[in-house]
């Protein structure tokens, strides 16, 4: 799995990645009810790792003084949120706008985050080193980039009678080439990936999340965007309501008064993420040891299922009705 980089002159099709909306068999909500399970002690033995990692690059960080020595990785989750191909990518995918990179931020104001994101075969129980993470989500008052001049207070069925736009593969809502809070990266020897930016806000009807992909066999063009690959999960990432209401007081979420923020209990996203068991929220630390409002370090692993995985082909990126 390695990554070929040369530069593609032409654009290609677009793809869909579909939100599909069937009822899985009681055996098959069984089986991957115990996938996550599996891979507890493997897991653990990644998040010690990560931990080390962490502190290593903290100690030697002067931007924040280290005063918390407990040890992070005991409470992260020894569980694997699992992405699977029936979980929306959403309309706001846009992968023009996803390039190689880690710091993602570009100046956008908010509270500072650091993703730390693992990834896991849940076959072998092993980490996948060499894949490539896809993360794009909106800013502190919920507008995506690429797609600024879209109102986040309007619900996505009246935003495309307005546009006059209907679902459909050759659905495009774009309307700028900003490419804030989106970002590509593979991971390491140990699975692991990371990304700097900041703690996302809301838009209507939805609670504050964050997409992600899974790629492998990927090639990727002389400006850092994905020119095809394999993805073997999708899915939505989230953050605990204490988290939110706490950090969405501060500015400037706290201005975003248009609308009431959706709670994680009412979306229908992470209902279906956690229906099975699975947890899709961030394990949240401070990243000054501290204080959250100083910004949080926000560990998940993911966990591929590649025993039942379906890989799909893409060029450019699918897009669904589900934001």
């Amino acid at each position: 799995m390695h990554a070929s980089l040369f530069a593609v002159g032409a654009a290609l099709l677009s793809g869909v990645v579909a939100h599909s909306n069937h009822d899985l068999s009681y055996s098959e909500v069984t089986r991957r009810a115990g996938l996550s399970k599996r891979c507890a002690s493997s897991v653990a033995a990644m998040n010690k790792r990560r931990w080390t990692e962490r502190h290593q690059k903290r100690a030697g960080n002067t931007t924040y003084s280290i005063t918390a020595e407990a040890p992070y990785y005991e409470v992260l989750q020894n569980e694997t949120c699992i992405l699977t191909e029936e979980v929306t990518g959403g309309p706001y995918i846009w992968p023009q706008s996803q390039t190689l990179r880690q710091d993602i931020t570009e100046g956008q104001p908010g509270v500072p985050m650091l993703l730390d994101i693992g990834v896991m075969d849940l076959a072998t129980c092993e980490p996948l080193p060499n894949v490539l993470v896809d993360i794009w989500y909106c800013n502190a008052t919920g507008s995506y980039s690429s797609f600024t001049g879209l109102s986040p207070n309007t619900p996505f069925e009246e935003l495309l009678k307005q546009l006059n736009k209907t679902i459909g593969p050759d659905l495009d809502l774009h309307t700028d080439n900003t490419t804030f809070l989106r970002g590509v990266w593979p991971t390491n020897d140990n699975g692991i990936t990371e990304f700097t930016g900041i703690v996302p806000g809301f838009y209507v009807e939805r609670s504050i999340h964050i997409h992600a992909q899974v790629h492998e066999n990927y090639v990727i063009r002389g400006n850092g965007t994905i020119a095809s690959s394999n993805t073997i999960s999708t899915g939505q990432l989230f953050l605990a309501e204490d988290i939110s209401s706490q950090l969405m007081a501060l500015e400037p979420y706290a201005s975003h008064t248009q609308i009431n923020r959706t709670l994680n209990s009412v979306d229908s996203i992470f209902k279906g993420q956690t229906a099975n068991g699975w947890d899709p929220t961030l394990s949240v630390v401070p990243m000054d040891g501290e204080n959250i409002e100083n910004g949080i370090i926000g560990y998940i692993t993911i966990g591929v299922d590649t025993a039942a995985k379906k890989k799909l082909k893409r060029d450019l990126a699918g897009i669904d009705a589900v934001a």
